[in-house]
């Protein structure tokens, strides 16, 4: 199975060994970020630094003044990666070391531009913004979002780009001092508590037949045992096979299911455009440059009412789209069947359904375990591998990766 692994341009930039390092491992290919969101993140074998603070959102790589010019929304700059193009001097490394590079882009999460344009954001159903989620109903943000893809994408070198956050962002997102788990969300409750309630989609809604103030009251209502602890005492997502479609079946009984499908046609259709759009600007910029055979993957989850990271898609509509999505394949053997399976059937000969498989034991992962893993992702149609993190991974982590790499064939 072809593996990448995913890797942030502070990993590289000032390290002359680490990109030798990543390409030992066994990988063919690394994920590169070029545009990110916030983070603080260890860096284990640096020898300048052993923790970075990106402070906000931003990209990696120069902007054309011109594409941005006049434009309420752009990228923002970063300062904590030494020089102007910390991409591309990663990028160059990493090529050197015979690695083949992709870029990895983070869509509608950012919590800087939400902060500074709220009207743009998720609102939920009691009024509360999102910041660290720009509402992909807005025009300016899909033009934005479109404009970062292919700018952030098409870099010199890359070969593909792989696209993080390309839809609904909601409730969930790990940020500092999150204090958001005392009371615990199933994914009914997760899905209810990410519903956006800001004109436009207000407008959606009633334009899918669902009068909104009749939803808030009702999402609302759905909600309160949650606060009162009567309802959800399992608390994380369901993890067996079906649990996705259980989380569904349960929304339309909160809800009645005249409001559950109309509010479900309104977010398909704006998370179907917005993907539309983006991936329409990133190919025309890999035609621009002349870019062969550039991939275009998103990180998804088969379940469309899902948000975050890994946004919830049609499984036939995403493939008919882009060339493959990235599948959060961690958790346990029916875990991973729910998540590969319903894309089976939709794909081509030239489709890619990349396992993605955490291997930094601190974060939860299986290094260990990280061959059994890759071979049952395999049979369940997993033609590609993606390792999170090789930055991030303890030189244990590390070792157990290359000799779990050195067995797959």
């Amino acid at each position: 199975m072809r593996a990448s692994a995913f890797v942030y341009p502070w990993d590289v930039v000032g390290d002359p060994a680490a990109a030798r390092r990543i390409a030992d491992l066994g990988v063919e290919q690394v994920t590169l970020a070029s545009a990110y969101h916030s983070t603080r993140a260890l860096t284990p074998r640096h020898p300048r630094h052993r923790v970075v603070a990106a402070r906000h959102s931003a990209v990696y790589h120069p902007v054309d003044p011109a594409r941005w010019e006049g434009l309420r929304l752009r990228p923002y700059a970063q300062d904590w990666v030494a020089g102007e193009d910390p991409y591309g001097e990663a990028a160059a490394a990493l090529a050197d070391a015979g690695l083949e590079v992709h870029s990895w882009v983070i869509l509608a999460h950012n919590t800087r531009l939400g902060g500074e344009h709220p009207d743009l954001t998720v609102r939920n159903a009691y009024g509360d913004r999102y910041p660290w989620a720009p509402c992909i109903a807005r025009e300016e943000v899909r033009a934005y979002a479109a404009a970062l893809a292919a700018e952030a994408a098409v870099r010199p070198g890359a070969r593909g780009v792989e696209l993080e956050s390309c839809g609904w962002y909601g409730l969930g997102h790990l940020s500092a001092h999150d204090k958001t788990g005392g009371v615990r969300l199933d994914g009914a409750g997760q899905y209810l508590m990410s519903l956006c309630f800001c004109p436009e989609c207000e407008a959606g809604y009633a334009a899918h037949g669902a009068d909104p103030e009749r939803l808030r009251r009702a999402v609302a209502g759905a909600l309160e045992p949650l606060w009162r602890g009567e309802r959800g005492e399992g608390g994380e997502r369901e993890k067996a096979a079906g649990g996705r479609e259980q989380e569904w079946e349960e929304v339309g009984k909160l809800l009645g299911q005249e409001l559950a499908e109309a509010a479900a046609g309104w977010r398909d259709q704006v998370a179907s455009a917005f993907q539309t759009q983006v991936v329409t600007a990133v190919r025309k910029a890999a035609e621009a440059r002349r870019t062969e055979g550039f991939r275009v993957l998103l990180h998804a989850d088969p379940a469309p009412h899902r948000c975050g990271a890994n946004v919830g898609v049609d499984p036939a509509g995403v493939l008919a789209l882009a060339d493959g999505v990235v599948l959060p394949c961690t958790g346990d053997g029916a875990e991973r069947e729910a998540v590969l399976a319903p894309f089976g059937p939709h794909r081509t000969p030239s489709t890619v359904l990349a396992a993605n498989l955490t291997v930094v034991g601190g974060m939860g992962g299986r290094p260990a375990e990280l061959a059994e893993d890759a071979a049952h992702a395999r049979e369940l149609g997993a033609d590609e591998l993606r390792l999170y993190h090789a930055g991030l991974a303890s030189d244990a982590d590390l070792a157990a990766v290359r000799a779990a790499l050195s067995r797959l064939d």
